[in-house]
């Protein structure tokens, strides 16, 4: 037997849901082949960036795009570039509205980043290199310094949210 109340806290439990993962945009460039090919000492440095955004579809739908931006060497001596944008489509429940946007921008891309991880590693080693491991990313961390550079927040209901 429940109670109005019971029943009424079970429905405001937050529920969140993957409903798609696709690849949105994926670019993998090496402009020197095959001179960039042969064997290199030292390697080159390779600097990557990471960029989340996330949008509303519809009340309850999101889609939460993670950018992956990797590239080796510098100036006219680049080895390498691959760029991509991996998305997930993500549907929140019950959860209150203050708490979407930080939800989308945290754990979005922690629950994409296994995935686009690979993709990435894939199309580094499909185009004659290593696999390109990008290293676990702290996306809390993320997040505060850029809530921090920001002005202030954007209301959680915006249809944009962003944090790089």
């Amino acid at each position: 037997m429940t109670t109005d109340g019971a029943a009424a806290g079970a429905a405001q439990q937050p529920s969140v849901r993957v409903l798609a993962q696709y690849v949105k945009d994926l670019s993998f460039e090496n402009p020197r082949a095959p001179l960039s090919l042969q064997k290199k000492d030292p390697a080159p440095g390779i600097n990557i960036s990471v960029n989340v955004t996330a949008r509303a579809l519809s009340k309850q739908d999101y889609e939460v795009t993670l950018t992956l931006e990797a590239k080796a060497g510098e100036g006219d001596d680049v080895t390498f570039e691959v760029e991509l944008h991996y998305c997930g489509i993500v549907r929140i429940g019950g959860m209150k509205p203050e708490h979407i946007q930080p939800f989308l921008l945290i754990e979005g891309p922690r629950l994409l980043f296994p995935f686009a991880r690979q993709i990435v590693a894939d199309a580094v080693r499909n185009g004659g290199f290593p696999p390109l491991m990008i290293d676990p990313i702290d996306f809390v961390q993320l997040y505060r310094r850029n809530m921090q550079q920001a002005q202030p927040a954007p209301n959680p209901s915006d249809a944009l949210f962003g944090a790089n």
